[in-house]
């Protein structure tokens, strides 16, 4: 009961609206601060991010969307300022990677595996048979 509640006021109600700094937040979590470099603009500490995060604001006052804003920064700083990139073009590439590393993985791992076919007991390759009859007739003949 009470996980449920603090759940519920964590969540802020469940009336659904975001506020306008919850928007600004929100937007400002995708941007990436030109200075920091490893922080969104949301999290930044630079007067850069706060002046972008006023920007933000500014626009969705006007009624702008969060993509015609994330467009506005796209074309000031290229696709470079966004924390996550959409999966076109060279930005395919950290995306596929990974999961060409794994295919070939399992298809070199699968192909040592049928490479090393074990044999059976009991089975003999002929070069062991020669050298086996080999043996066997060394011992049969007095030295």
């Amino acid at each position: 009961m009470v996980v449920a509640l603090a759940a519920l006021f964590a969540s802020g109600g469940s009336d659904g609206s975001q506020t306008l700094d919850e928007r600004v937040h929100e937007i400002g979590a995708g941007l990436r601060c030109p200075v920091c470099l490893n922080l969104s603009v949301a999290d930044s500490p630079s007067k850069l991010a706060g002046e972008m995060r006023t920007e933000i604001e500014t626009q969705l006052r006007a009624g702008r969307s969060p993509e015609q804003i994330r467009a506005f920064f796209i074309d000031r700083y290229g696709e470079w300022i966004l924390l996550s990139p959409p999966p076109h073009g060279w930005n395919l590439l950290p995306w596929a990677v990974p999961i060409v590393g794994v295919v070939a993985g399992v298809a070199l791992w699968i192909a040592f595996v049928r490479r090393r076919s074990p044999r059976t007991a009991g089975e003999v390759t002929e070069t062991e048979h020669r050298r086996i009859e080999h043996e066997l007739a060394d011992l049969e003949e007095p030295g």
